[in-house]
């Protein structure tokens, strides 16, 4: 049975003070649920999330890791380091790392790769942009980032992997697609996990929807049968906003 998860991505938002602020009113909101819940946050404010949330049930996650074990890679974080900090989840392959910093679906790749030797279980990002999905390759281009993304990983590795759903042009745009959209691109990536891998494997796999999620729109999105989770922009600056998300 695949418990939900919602994930917070802070992106570039939140010094350690704020961290530690945010941490301590989201603890007091925080109640036992049967919701997992993650904040992925600038690698500054990891170790403090990370003894903030101890034992709360609480995970913390990296936005990005570099798939070498160490070497002259001038501002790059190895999983290593994210292993020493005790990080649970890391984020790779963002449409923002794939726009901005030409983050590739071969150095997906490396990077799930590296991710799964160890404890740190990876947020696979995938999602098309608007003119792709006007022009009507929207599943051939989430199906290429699948293929290329998890090529060489086993059935076995597959089931440590969340998928997240991100359209392009639904993220930081205030633009949502509507539920049915993103059920049916999650019950085609599901189906794309079945001819990659099995049934079995791909009935384990968590979905994550992302894209100008919000407590308003929260309830009808995880309501939907293929989607089993949320990753949380804007939204997940605000205890109270993140804690309506996971209460939907």
């Amino acid at each position: 049975m695949r418990i939900p998860f919602i994930a917070g991505n802070w992106k570039m938002f939140k010094t350690k003070a704020e961290a530690a602020s945010f941490a301590y009113n989201f603890k007091a909101l925080y109640k036992g649920t049967d919701v997992r819940a993650a904040i992925c946050a600038p690698f500054t404010d990891l170790d403090v999330l990370v003894e903030a949330f101890r034992g709360t049930g609480i995970g913390v996650g990296a936005q990005n890791v570099h798939f070498a074990d160490s070497g002259a890679y001038t501002g790059e974080i190895s999983v290593q380091m994210l292993e020493e900090i005790g990080v649970d989840y890391c984020i790779v392959g963002h449409s923002e790392r794939r726009q901005y910093f030409a983050e590739t679906d071969e150095t997906v790749n490396l990077k799930l790769k590296k991710l799964l030797e160890g404890p740190i279980r990876p947020i696979m990002c995938v999602g098309e942009s608007l003119e792709q999905r006007d022009a009507g390759q929207l599943f051939d281009v989430v199906r290429g980032q699948l293929e290329k993304g998890l090529e060489g990983i086993s059935a076995e590795e597959m089931r440590k992997v969340v998928i997240a759903y991100e359209p392009i042009w639904a993220i930081g745009t205030g633009r949502t697609a509507t539920p049915e959209q993103a059920e049916e691109m999650c019950a085609f990536i599901r189906q794309t996990l079945i001819d990659l891998y099995d049934e079995e494997t791909a009935d384990e796999v968590i979905l994550q929807y992302g894209g100008s999620v919000k407590p308003a729109n929260a309830s009808e999105i995880m309501n939907m049968e293929e989607i089993d989770g949320a990753l949380v922009g804007g939204a997940s600056l605000k205890p109270a906003d993140l804690m309506a998300i996971i209460d939907f």
